[in-house]
């Protein structure tokens, strides 16, 4: 059990740039109200320590005084406070902030029947091969339920685009219940799903997660047992790293090595010739 509290005290100098198209005496006063601002931390110096003692019999307070010579330890301290600082910020920036996808992105399709009901799941991803919108279509469903879907689809995408985890949509979709449901046909690691976006979710999940829990059928086609000598081992992280940037991680199923162990008897020179 603790014996003692050290209670650190600091000063905290930071700026709020504001952009405004006018200037005058209503825009000044909402200044303070407006959370738009750009927070700069100009400076962070230790001010002061008190140290306390836990125990009831000791009523004891050290007060250090203001402090003006920083230890090395110290000086880290501050430092790692100015960053929380600003990690904070600009975390707070980001909140509310939708990410826009680019006007060309990879992604995957993926068809299969559920019952007797065919669905085609389209996926959307950024350059680093996170999801960023999905859309949904199906077959023998009347127009309210095609609606329905397509605009459940949006509201996902639009999720994902505001930062929302897709362990959270996986958390509260997969496991609903309603028809169509029972076998799937089409899907290699999925057998039978109990509703459309129990199949939908599932399938995120196993292709962007990594979720083999939620899997019907194990993985096929692991290289980790592989032997690669040093100079394969380079050309192939090359390799890897130029597949990363052209293939969708959800259609490889966020397993590129897998799918550059199918083509391990292609021979490719990545430094071309002299």
């Amino acid at each position: 059990m603790a014996k003692y509290l050290v209670e650190t005290y600091y000063t905290c100098t930071f700026k709020v740039n504001h952009y405004l198209d006018d200037v005058n005496e209503a825009e000044l006063k909402n200044l303070e109200k407006r959370d738009d601002g750009k927070f700069e931390v100009l400076d962070v110096k230790l001010d002061n320590r008190k140290t306390k003692s836990l125990d009831p019999k000791n009523n004891k307070i050290i007060n250090n005084d203001k402090i003006e010579v920083i230890k090395d330890n110290e000086k880290k301290e501050v430092k790692n406070l100015e960053n929380i600082i600003k990690s904070k910020k600009s975390n707070s920036e980001n909140n509310g902030k939708r990410f826009s996808m680019p006007d060309r992105r990879k992604g995957y399709i993926q068809k299969a029947t559920i019952g007797d009901h065919k669905v085609y799941l389209h996926t959307g991803e950024y350059e680093d091969g996170k999801i960023g919108e999905i859309f949904i279509d199906t077959s023998k469903e009347g127009e309210l339920v095609k609606a329905l879907m397509n605009n459940f689809a949006i509201a996902v995408s639009l999720g994902l685009q505001y930062g929302v985890p897709l362990d959270e949509f996986i958390s509260a979709f997969v496991g609903t219940k309603f028809e169509p449901s029972g076998k799937v046909h089409g899907n290699d690691r999925i057998l039978s799903a109990s509703s459309i976006l129990d199949y939908i979710f599932r399938e995120l999940a196993i292709s962007y997660q990594n979720r083999e829990d939620l899997a019907h059928t194990p993985a096929i086609g692991s290289n980790e047992n592989l032997n690669i000598n040093d100079k394969d081992a380079e050309d192939q992280n090359q390799l890897l790293k130029i597949v990363k940037d052209i293939t969708s991680k959800g259609f490889v199923r966020n397993n590129y090595k897998k799918n550059l162990v199918d083509l391990s008897d292609v021979k490719i020179n990545l430094k071309g010739k002299k």
